[in-house]
């Protein structure tokens, strides 16, 4: 194939990816303007449930949500966050050097913070505003105690906040001013879709930045080994946008990339996979395609200690019917990167019920995923080395905080949760729901 054809057939590919990211957004936006219409973001404001009294999963059942082996143990409504526009998006946690937890809860109006005390209960201690208007879109990660915020509101640049100064808040929730008590405001570039950290070697990657940038979207490298004063040293433009990613020392099976810096992109269409050890010239590794993608979004190695496997994502499939996906249940692929050269994709686990996915983490050999209308729901995937079909896998776990469309089975629609962060030490997990709030749950399997 000529070089012409290549370049032709690669603009093609990036032209069709923007247009489908178009129509994802487009297709929430509308969805969560229905919402509004309807009056459903002000149903919660005073909503709040086990917040003293934790309310366990008792024959199915978490006061009016739908459960298994998961426990409810505290809640608290967007309005008691002190959000205006009452509507939640990403979550993250960070565990301070005395042990206490705290978790950054998206909003569309900026972010708020929790604190989960020893018995699970949350306790609101202040929140950040947006850097300049609201936007349904927060991202942010946590690296070395700095909370790094970014979001697709028009010229927001990435916030970066110290949350050591949460210890210090007592009585009642704080505001913090988005000049003064901001560690640092990066300005390099204007909005983003999601933030990646790669806390071990002191470094965010923001991704889905401007596509008309000489970046492309792809991953916008910051150092940030100086919070207070972020400095870029690349970018991985090769293959155009990417929506999310993981990045990781490799310590897999594929020998010759042992101790590089190796990031998993969901890169719209594909899994991408680049060595970025060296910022200056980082190199693309494979982009593999699947059957069945609509619109590649995020992902998670089912093992850090072994890399050999991971799970994939895609937003669009139930929604588009394409592939196994056209039943509606939420669909999880599976992907062997043994050879980080050619990844193969081995098959797929579905839940059991209509859902679309949006975000999964895992921690011992469990992938927690949040999947809008169906809530957390917990999977095995232990099996992934024996059987990499995706048959032995098996859901162990469920909160269901969308309890509407229980009764048939699930929903393929934009409600319900955004994402969930499962590993602190005490075992309990965040989920934050778009229109609801913050749950505090703890399996119990």
């Amino acid at each position: 194939m000529k070089l012409p054809t290549l370049l032709t057939v690669g603009l093609a590919a990036s032209v069709h990816a923007q247009v489908e990211m178009d129509r994802l957004m487009r297709l929430k936006t509308d969805h969560w303007n229905s919402m509004r219409a309807q009056g459903i973001f002000n149903r919660y404001d005073n909503a709040r449930l086990g917040a003293a009294t934790p309310v366990p999963c008792v024959n199915g059942k978490s006061g009016p949500y739908s459960c298994d082996k998961v426990d409810m143990l505290s809640f608290l409504s967007h309005s008691q966050l002190g959000s205006s526009t009452k509507e939640g998006n990403d979550i993250w946690g960070w565990t301070s050097p005395d042990g206490r937890e705290f978790g950054a809860v998206g909003q569309t109006d900026g972010t708020a913070f929790v604190e989960i005390d020893k018995a699970g209960a949350l306790r609101y201690v202040g929140r950040l505003p947006t850097q300049t208007v609201s936007s349904p879109w927060r991202d942010m990660k946590v690296v070395n105690g700095y909370v790094y915020i970014g979001s697709e509101a028009r010229d927001h640049g990435l916030q970066v906040f110290d949350m050591r100064k949460l210890l210090s808040v007592k009585g009642s929730p704080r505001t913090f001013n988005i000049s003064n008590d901001l560690t640092a405001w990066y300005r390099g570039f204007g909005s983003s879709h999601n933030i990646v950290a790669h806390e071990e070697k002191n470094m965010v990657y923001a991704v889905g930045t401007s596509r008309s940038s000489s970046c492309k979207g792809g991953l916008f490298m910051l150092d940030v080994s100086n919070p207070a004063n972020p400095t870029s040293p690349g970018c991985v433009s090769q293959d155009g946008y990417v929506h999310d990613a993981q990045c990781v020392v490799y310590n897999g099976p594929d020998t010759q990339y042992l101790g590089k810096e190796i990031c998993f992109n969901y890169n719209e269409d594909t899994l991408t996979i680049v060595d970025v050890t060296n910022k200056q010239s980082p190199r693309q590794i494979s982009r593999t395609p699947y059957v069945g993608s609509a619109y590649t979004h995020q992902g998670w190695l089912t093992s850090t200690s072994d890399m050999s496997f991971l799970l994939l994502d895609d937003e669009l499939d139930e929604q588009d019917g394409t592939g196994v996906a056209a039943n509606g249940r939420t669909t999880t692929y599976i992907f062997n990167i043994t050879t980080l050269a050619s990844p193969l994709n081995t098959g797929y686990y579905q839940s059991p019920v209509k859902s679309i996915d949006h975000n999964q983490y895992t921690k011992d050999g469990l992938s927690y995923q949040s999947n809008y209308n169906s809530g957390l729901r917990i999977v095995d995937v232990r099996s992934v080395e024996a059987d990499p079909t995706g048959k032995g896998f098996k859901q162990v776990g469920f909160f269901d905080v969308h309890p509407e469309d229980d009764a048939e089975g699930g929903a393929v629609e934009f409600s319900g949760s955004w994402s969930v962060y499962p590993y602190f030490r005490s075992g309990y997990i965040l989920l934050n729901s778009i229109e609801r709030g913050v749950f505090a749950l703890k399996y119990t399997g």
